[in-house]
């Protein structure tokens, strides 16, 4: 009987399902929308957890179906989801409230107290990271702040892949990449930080166990045996935050690799063997998937989200290849029309929940080509950002593996590769998060002896798009005018409200 490994990941718009045979061969990929965030006031996101679950059992058995198995034939699993979320549960495992999500900025204030009550270096210090509005312990004291008839019932935090691991396995577990993301968890030693949660009055037992992204952290309950069609006692694997998976499904795993992630958000993401940190905080630096290796991330809050803005208020009825199609009817450069993503505020390079997006420059002239391709743009000018930090960490950046669903677009590639000055590689499998999710799932349950091992023989390259000269002139060009603009604007940002 054949053998397979499911990676499932909990995205911002849907849960995926795929199955990889035993050469690591997609051979189902399913994937359910959830409902849309809600957003009751500006810069606030919220979803339920429950619906990732549901979406993502559904996303299980429609996986499962396609490829015409049983569970029985599924000999592990590995998760990756959208990181950073607030999950809470009281004492009977209920959720308590819907998740504040990665893009919720509401929490600067909480931000500014942990500074204050602990001191900025001492946070620094503690997690190897600067404390922001996107992640999770703000969030936590924000509810603290606003809602203590909340507050005061919480019993368990988890993470929005490790909501889903406790319905699948009845396990309060999350692993060490996307627990990296909190700002309750020390980089550097791998483990909850103390510091951090005695520091602030916060109760130590609230935290999930946790684990390496390749260590068994549970088996399919009887429960949700019924519910997926998997078999019971499937062994789960840690898996991995979003970034991190999606770098395992890209082979970023090994010195030297980088990668762009474009999917809501925008990441440049690369390998380190130890650990380095930028002093100012304008990257992240992780935990990766690997054991007892690090990552370093910059990132962009709204990269895709800018053009499905777009798509939503201006063009809903217009597919996203329609509309990159007109953008390409644009010149590089978008005839000096330039797009600030700040959608959802943003963080690399400059930690500011405040900013504010727009278009700069525009003139009667300009077209609706060139809005869009200047919102393609200024996404790769922020990304370009990142990667300028990155390689300043001391990351020999040679080429960029792109993925995600803006690197479907030939032309958003082709973008990219002029800005960044950078080969841009597509990989064979499109499939970045769920697909390193599986392939932590093949290591945790001895298919392969580590996640290096199993890139090698799994991950393969597409295709490279070359720079192009000139537009790389006009991009250099274009990119100094694009970081002069957050400075100028940065004073006005907190009174546009």
């Amino acid at each position: 009987m054949s053998t397979y490994w499911l990676g499932v990941d909990v995205g911002t718009g849907g849960s995926r399902a795929i199955l990889l045979d035993a050469s690591g061969r997609e051979v189902a990929a399913v994937s359910v929308a959830h409902e849309e965030m809600t957003m009751e006031q500006p810069l606030w996101a919220e979803q339920r957890p429950e619906n990732w679950a549901d979406a993502a059992f559904q996303a299980i058995r429609g996986a499962l179906a396609a490829a015409g198995i049983t569970g029985d034939q599924v000999r592990g699993i590995g998760l990756s989801g959208q990181m950073h979320g607030l999950v809470i549960l009281d004492r009977d495992y209920n959720v308590i409230r819907p998740a504040l999500i990665w893009c919720d900025q509401r929490s600067q204030p909480q931000v500014d107290w942990i500074n204050q009550h602990l001191g900025a270096a001492n946070v620094l210090e503690h997690t190897a990271n600067p404390v922001l509005t996107g992640f999770t312990l703000p969030k936590l004291l924000w509810l603290r702040d606003h809602e203590p008839h909340n507050f005061e019932r919480v019993r368990h935090v988890l993470l929005p892949k490790d909501y889903l691991r406790y319905r699948l396995t009845g396990e309060l577990a999350t692993e060490v990449s996307d627990a990296s993301g909190t700002a309750m968890f020390d980089v550097v030693h791998r483990r909850w930080s103390f510091e951090m949660m005695d520091g602030l009055g916060l109760d130590r037992a609230i935290l999930p166990h946790d684990f390496e992204s390749v260590d068994v952290t549970g088996t399919i309950s009887e429960h949700a045996a019924e519910l997926t069609g998997l078999a019971l006692r499937t062994p789960v694997a840690g898996g991995g935050g979003d970034q991190a998976a999606s770098a395992v499904g890209n082979g970023v795993v090994e010195p030297g690799a980088v990668s762009c992630t474009l999917g809501t958000s925008g990441v440049i993401f690369a390998h380190m063997e130890n650990v380095a940190y930028d002093p100012e905080g304008r990257v992240h630096t992780f935990c990766h998937a690997v054991p007892d290796k690090w990552h370093v991330m910059g990132v962009t809050q709204g990269a895709g989200l800018s053009l499905q803005w777009f798509r939503n208020q201006f063009a809903p009825g217009m597919s996203y290849d329609d509309l990159l199609a007109e953008a390409a009817e644009s010149p590089a450069g978008a005839r000096g029309l330039y797009w600030l993503p700040y959608l959802m505020g943003e963080r690399t390079p400059h930690l500011d929940a405040a900013a504010r997006g727009g278009w700069i420059g525009l003139t009667a002239k300009h077209t609706r080509a060139d809005l869009i391709r200047a919102l393609i743009e200024g996404v790769a000018y922020s990304q370009k950002d990142g990667l300028d930090l990155v390689a300043a960490l001391g990351v020999n950046v040679a080429s960029v593996r792109a993925s995600g669903g803006g690197a479907r677009s030939m032309l958003w590639r082709q973008i990219l590769a002029d800005v960044f000055g950078k080969p841009v590689v597509t990989m064979a499998s499109e499939e970045g998060s769920a697909l390193g999710a599986a392939i932590l799932g093949m290591v945790a349950t001895g298919e392969y002896s580590s996640v290096e091992e199993a890139c090698r023989a799994i991950v393969r390259e597409r295709d490279v798009i070359e720079p192009r000269a000139a537009e790389t002139k006009i991009y250099s060009a274009g990119h100094a005018v694009y970081r002069s603009l957050y400075p100028a604007l940065k004073p006005l940002f907190p009174r546009m409200v």
